[in-house]
């Protein structure tokens, strides 16, 4: 796994996978202020429980970065809600927490995730190409269409 190698601005950022002590709700605060959608406390806690790998970033104690990988241990593991709170994005934090989620997902066949519209080019960095046979069903296919990331073609 990647050291505890960030620049300055992160010398008191303290790395964990654990969910012993994690506040939901802190987390819900985080995906909001990212901003990541509204997702709820519960709805948080039931898939971070979930996922085989997690991440989390704290400064001081408070919450400052998050990120999983559904993984089944050999074929696929699916990277997904990785989050910075607006005031530690563009730092290098995100880059960590997704170059930790990837070396934890090292032996899979595959790694996956989407990416918000935009911000593929960060996600070229770490070696992942567009996928030309994707396809998904959300619930809420218009709101998906509208933002970008479906297409009906």
């Amino acid at each position: 796994m990647p050291g505890n190698d960030l620049s300055e601005p992160f010398v008191t950022i303290s790395w964990s996978d654990s969910l012993a002590d994690m506040d939901w709700a802190e987390l819900e605060a985080l995906y909001r202020a990212a901003p990541l959608g509204n997702k709820n406390a519960a709805g948080l806690e039931t898939v971070f429980t979930n996922s085989r790998y997690r991440c989390f970033a704290r400064e001081e104690g408070r919450l400052v970065g998050a990120g999983r990988a559904l993984a089944d241990g050999a074929d696929c593991s699916y990277l997904c809600d990785i989050a910075v709170l607006p005031s530690h994005q563009g730092l290098g934090l995100g880059k960590e927490i997704v170059s930790r989620l990837v070396e934890l997902s090292r032996g899979h066949k595959k790694i996956l995730l989407y990416a918000v519209p935009g911000k593929e080019g960060f996600y070229r960095k770490f070696g992942f190409l567009r996928m030309l046979t994707a396809m998904a069903i959300f619930e809420s296919p218009e709101q998906m269409l509208a933002r970008g990331y479906l297409t009906e073609s």
